[in-house]
């Protein structure tokens, strides 16, 4: 008997393992949307028997899409929220900025399309540089907070920062004041012992996002919650691309400076950021955030047309993705991003090069000092394609800079959470605002301006020039860009 098991045992396995191998493979080449993460998935899978397709269940499959649907198509807000907000919306055709440049009506028609959400009008947006200018505003603003205050951050560190905002989230729990905090589970695990811990002891409400039982020091994880939205009483709202951590208090000389951008959101568009909250909440707990501690009606602030854009690996998914696009190819005269990662996929950067070979002034900025140096050799690799077809590339002075930020034609302006980069397009959930308005894009520029002061343009013959190692090394990482 054990000889007959030894004779067919290796059949078994061998039978076994390519049962395993097709069936894994045969769920890639469904599932997998993008031709190239389908080929790598089931290259891996092939190449290295079982462990690939282990791999593959660990990283490659997207659990949680049903999950989501079912989850927010369930979700309702209250007809009070929906009747206030209508007030506002607008057609592009009826807004003096976007009438006189009508190529930005096609583009917000296009992204209407897209998100499925209306133009509101009557919004002011006021940006915050690093956190010396941002947290004290945050903290007053939840100081002040009557009603409800919901926080949804990447990262939330215990250290000086974090713990202004424990302080302040405390009190506001403390006077009755319905508080919420979401903290993606990786993110949450930045810094020990970890903050989600704290605000349960200080009596706060808070949950993770999609919990993960794998080691957190892997930066590369899928499907984070990178969103960072700030909603106090349904009225004020905060985003843009700022963890809470004591890196960006620059004024307090941290151990490791980081620059970065934040905007205080005023008008009726906080009813984006709101929505976009109570779906994750929804998400993370079951609970559902209904009346109108939560959805007031909000009244207008000032004169930005804005809309807010979610996005990630559900039904949202690629809704940014396009929103660049569309941007690109609207743009008549300039465009000019800032991101801390770069690392686009060959069709944003044939998007790019087009708009560039159109005769518009591209302009990508980028950090000088990169926090993570496998996607700054990725990022010089790909640089040279850009540089080739007239793009214009800077890298600016440290401290590191994990500004997000992109600016079109003088008057439209992305702002929010998202880098360019494949993480951030096809794996992150992510919030970002686009706005339509020349003075706040005529900020966004001065803003810029001051960064390329002290910044070095990059030629093409410092990329080419690269010495061979060099070469081989920033080669290789690009070869890992779709998991970066």
């Amino acid at each position: 008997m054990l000889s007959l098991l030894s004779d067919i045992w290796p059949h078994i396995a061998g039978g076994l393992t390519l049962l395993v191998t097709v069936a894994a493979s045969g769920h890639a080449v469904l599932h997998k949307r993008d031709a190239r993460s389908a080929v790598a998935w089931v290259g891996l899978i092939w190449l290295v028997p079982v462990l690939g397709a282990v791999l593959y269940l660990l990283l490659g499959i997207n659990r949680i899409r049903r999950r989501a649907r079912a989850l927010r198509s369930d979700q309702g807000h209250p007809p009070c929220h929906s009747h206030c907000l209508s007030r506002f919306q607008c057609r592009a055709d009826t807004v003096e900025v976007l009438d006189r440049n009508s190529h930005f009506v096609s583009l917000s028609r296009l992204v209407e399309g897209i998100v499925r959400k209306p133009l509101v009008q009557g919004n002011h947006i006021t940006p915050l540089v690093n956190g010396d200018t941002a947290y004290p505003e945050m903290i007053r603003a939840i100081e002040e907070a009557q009603c409800s205050v919901n926080l949804s951050t990447y990262i939330f560190d215990n250290d000086r920062a974090g713990r202004l905002f424990l302080d302040a989230l405390a009190r506001a729990a403390g006077r009755g004041v319905e508080v919420r905090v979401i903290v993606d589970d990786v993110g949450a695990r930045y810094s020990w012992p970890p903050m989600t811990r704290l605000l349960q002891r200080s009596g706060i409400t808070v949950a993770r996002f999609l919990p993960t039982f794998l080691p957190w020091r892997m930066p590369y994880m899928n499907l984070r919650n990178h969103r960072k939205i700030l909603v106090v009483d349904g009225r004020t709202g905060f985003t843009g691309g700022m963890n809470i951590r004591e890196g960006h208090m620059i004024g307090k000389d941290p151990r490791h400076p980081v620059q970065d951008l934040h905007f205080k959101v005023e008008g009726p568009v906080v009813a984006h950021l709101q929505e976009i909250f109570a779906e994750d909440w929804t998400f993370c707990t079951g609970e559902s955030m209904e009346g109108d501690a939560w959805f007031p009606c909000i009244e207008q602030k000032g004169t930005v047309v804005a809309r807010g854009i979610p996005d990630g690996p559900d039904e949202d998914y690629e809704k940014l993705l396009w929103t660049v696009h569309g941007a690109l190819a609207c743009a008549r005269r300039s465009v000019r991003i800032v991101t801390p990662y770069f690392i686009p996929d060959s069709t944003l950067t044939t998007s790019l090069n087009l708009a560039a070979m159109r005769g518009v002034d591209v302009e990508i900025v980028l950090p000088g000092v990169n926090n993570l140096r496998i996607v700054k050799w990725a990022s010089t690799d790909l640089l040279q394609e850009c540089l080739e077809h007239g793009c214009r590339v800077w890298l600016t002075a440290p401290p590191f800079d994990h500004t997000k930020l992109m600016v079109v034609d003088d008057i439209w302006v992305l702002l929010g959470s998202a880098n360019i980069d494949t993480r951030s397009f096809l794996l992150n959930f992510e919030f970002n605002v686009e706005c339509y308005d020349r003075e706040l894009a005529a900020r966004m520029n001065s803003l810029i301006d001051s960064k390329l002061r002290n910044a070095h343009r990059v030629t093409i013959e410092e990329v080419t020039n690269r010495r061979l190692p060099v070469k081989l090394r920033d080669g290789l990482a690009r070869l890992f860009s779709p998991y970066l």
